[in-house]
């Protein structure tokens, strides 16, 4: 009986050793976990702060290049005006004539002031029923007349 006392006594001993070992071997790992936890928020963080600068940044790039752009046009449409009010040079006033034309395609408003459509990409239909040339079979009547055509000759 003494034996069986003395075997559960070191049994308890063991037990409260090993305890002790992966109660500590748990808290080194704790504190790396936390320490890795605080190193992400730091990161998270810094991230979030270069986003709003990067934010900042193209807004006021955009804000300055209408600018600049608004300040060009005003000062082309004063040349072009004053070339007008004070030349009586006829290439002065040609070359300033191209150049509102060129404004005109670009589809801007010239020193008149009047906006100017730009130029489309496709035909515009003559007649509603008519098909668009999005259409899937648009020219498809016409190239089967040009086979038969051929084949005919």
């Amino acid at each position: 009986m003494t034996n069986l006392i003395l075997i559960a006594i070191a049994a308890l001993v063991i037990g409260l050793v090993a305890g002790l070992l992966i109660g500590r071997s748990n808290t080194g790992s704790r504190l790396e976990r936390r320490r890795v936890e605080q190193k992400i928020d730091e990161l998270k963080s810094e991230y979030t702060r270069y986003q709003a600068q990067v934010n900042e940044h193209f807004a006021e790039t955009a804000d300055l290049m209408h600018r600049f752009n608004d300040a060009y046009h005003d000062m082309n449409r004063h040349m072009s005006q004053g070339a007008n009010r004070l030349s009586n040079d006829d290439e002065v006033l040609e070359e300033f004539e191209k150049t509102n034309n060129s404004a005109r395609l670009e589809g801007k408003k010239t020193s008149s002031g009047s906006d100017v459509e730009m130029p489309r990409d496709y035909a515009p239909k003559t007649k509603p029923e008519d098909k668009g040339t999005l259409a899937e079979d648009f020219g498809l009547a016409k190239d089967k007349e040009k086979k038969k055509k051929e084949q005919a000759e």
